[in-house]
């Protein structure tokens, strides 16, 4: 072996002065040596020279040269042209199998190794995991945390491994989230901290794992980091706290953690979390809306907070921010009123509270975030008719919705846009709120509407139009006709693959348009009669049902 490496150095002209090279520990020494002065071009050398080879052998527990060729490795892999050749040279299996050695050296030069060897390769950091690396380092983690290197090691690593998903099933069997925390209790120099939080984040995207953070008691260490940054404006403590911030947000989204921090909306955490939005650090007000609306997420929850008075709270918050506003602040309050808004019982009570005037404020916004949240809010208020009437009459609003209804750009505004208008009709049947949508172009977009790849939009565009034809078919018979209305029913109807329904809504509407001279003929010119006969053998009832119906309304006009 030692002759072998002498000779294979020999070749490659890499000597040093006052080195002995008839020893294996001065050929390593020799090797090192050279890669401190000039690693590519000695790398370069090493590179088929087949010296990778014998060092697969030299990687055993017991050796006393074991960490020498461990760093030599982790220099070489630091080149990206070296890392295949390390894969191929069959280095990664006895580095594996070193993590379980005891010395601290060799520890700290295989991590380094296996580190740089799979540095930006998913497949080579999957198959780490495959070999059980994560158990084995968050071990080590706990047993040499006095050992600031070693520790460092381990989480670059965490950070690097985090990232893959199959990784964070792995951790979550581990007690990584215990030893995670109790290292950053111990931590206060800046960088250490960051370096801890940038393996808490893509691991706290883990459910297991948040509940088990939360257990271990991260979230009292993020709240004494905000306390001790709200009012600070160096630089660092700025990045703190909204990291610490964001990752208190981050822990609110699994359902178990979350819970276990609201505790029935008496929990401490939650009272702090929630002084965090009358604050004047614009951070702390985005990162309290969004916990609000995290907690939002079950209807208990929903109207414990809008019966203790969170709604005022936010309204406050959107106050606040009308005019040249954070955009980010504003999207979520807007999410926060939209989800507490969900429960039957807390609708009539928001209304009341003034939550629709606060909304529409933000009508003249030109952000699709924001849009898309005011849409929502407001869909998810409007489920009684007088709320549905009064905003349904808003000349404004009608008018923004049927702007946003083209915005093509923002799917998600134009889909909201769409339903707020079809749900301002359905919820309102009221003939003043159709006449302010047909005179402002709203019709051709429930039309439209009714061609979504969604089946509830289909469904509730339907039934929006066929209450414009029982209520107003003179009025929007024109904006009807333009819009090709009777053409799409007959597709939709022709259509197998479309929904029962959709075919059963369909038909309701066929019928409530024959009142109409000039759609009654369009009617007339397309085959119906075939096609709804075909509908009265259809396995759904309904459908047949109303098929027989439509059939004989279609005969006693034709």
């Amino acid at each position: 072996m030692l002759n072998n490496l002498s000779d294979a150095l020999k070749k490659l002209k890499i000597t040093a002065i006052d080195i002995s090279e008839d020893s294996l520990e001065g050929c390593l020494d020799c090797l090192l040596q050279a890669l401190a002065q000039n690693n590519m071009e000695t790398s370069e050398k090493l590179q088929g020279s087949g010296i990778l080879q014998l060092f697969a052998s030299l990687l055993t527990p017991h050796s006393p040269c074991t960490a020498k060729v461990a760093n030599i490795i982790a220099e070489v892999a630091k080149n990206e042209f070296m890392r295949l050749p390390c894969v191929e040279a069959g280095l990664i299996p006895p580095l594996v199998q070193l993590l379980n050695c005891k010395d601290q050296e060799v520890l700290l030069q295989t991590g380094r190794a296996l580190g740089n060897i799979c540095y930006d390769s998913h497949s080579l950091q999957a198959q780490l995991i495959n070999m059980g690396v994560i158990p084995t380092l968050v071990k080590l983690l706990g047993i040499h945390c006095q050992n600031s290197a070693l520790t460092e090691m381990c989480l670059v690593a965490f950070g690097n491994l985090a990232e893959l998903e199959s990784s964070k099933e792995q951790f979550a069997y581990t007690n990584v989230a215990e030893e995670l925390v109790k290292l950053f209790k111990k931590q206060m120099e800046h960088d250490k901290k960051e370096m801890i939080f940038e393996v808490l984040a893509p691991l706290a995207e883990n459910d297991a794992i948040k509940l088990q953070l939360v257990e271990a008691g991260l979230v009292e260490c993020l709240l004494e980091i905000v306390q001790q940054t709200v009012d600070s404006e160096r630089e660092e403590d700025i990045a703190e706290l909204k990291t610490a911030s964001d990752l208190m947000v981050l822990l609110l989204l699994g359902d178990e953690s979350m819970q276990k921090l609201f505790e029935g909306g008496k929990g401490s955490v939650f009272q702090r979390v929630l002084s965090w939005v009358p604050s004047n650090n614009h951070q702390l007000q985005l990162a309290g809306a969004l916990a609000i609306a995290n907690f939002a997420r079950n209807d208990g929850n929903c109207i414990h907070m809008v019966d203790n008075g969170i709604v005022q709270k936010l309204m406050d918050l959107l106050d606040r921010h009308v005019e040249d506003g954070n955009v980010t602040v504003q999207h979520a309050a807007l999410s926060a009123l939209r989800n507490l808004a969900i429960p039957v019982v807390n609708k009539a009570k928001m209304l009341s509270a003034g939550v629709a005037e606060a909304v529409l404020k933000f009508l003249k916004s030109e952000m699709p975030p924001v849009q898309f949240k005011l849409l929502g809010t407001l869909r998810m208020l409007i489920d009684a008719q007088e709320a549905a009437e009064q905003l349904g009459k808003n000349v404004k609003l009608v008018q923004r919705l049927v702007e946003w209804c083209e915005a093509k750009d923002h799917a998600g505004v134009m889909g909201e846009s769409n339903r707020l208008l079809s749900a301002l009709i359905r919820h309102s049947k009221s003939k003043d709120v159709i006449n302010t949508i047909v005179q402002n172009g709203g019709i051709k977009h429930l039309v439209t509407m009714a061609t979504s790849e969604h089946v509830i939009m289909q469904n509730e565009a339907l039934v929006a139009l066929a209450l414009i034809a029982a209520l107003e078919l003179v009025t929007a018979e024109k904006d009807l006709e333009n819009a090709k209305l009777v053409q799409i029913l007959h597709r939709l109807l022709a259509d197998e693959r479309s929904a029962p329904e959709i075919k059963y809504n369909s038909m309701v509407l066929i019928c409530a348009l024959m009142g109409s001279e000039i759609l009654h003929k369009e009617v007339q010119s397309l085959a119906f009669l075939e096609v709804v006969s075909k509908l009265r053998s259809h396995e759904n009832k309904t459908v047949a049902q109303q098929a027989s119906l439509t059939e004989q309304r279609l005969a006693v006009h034709s």
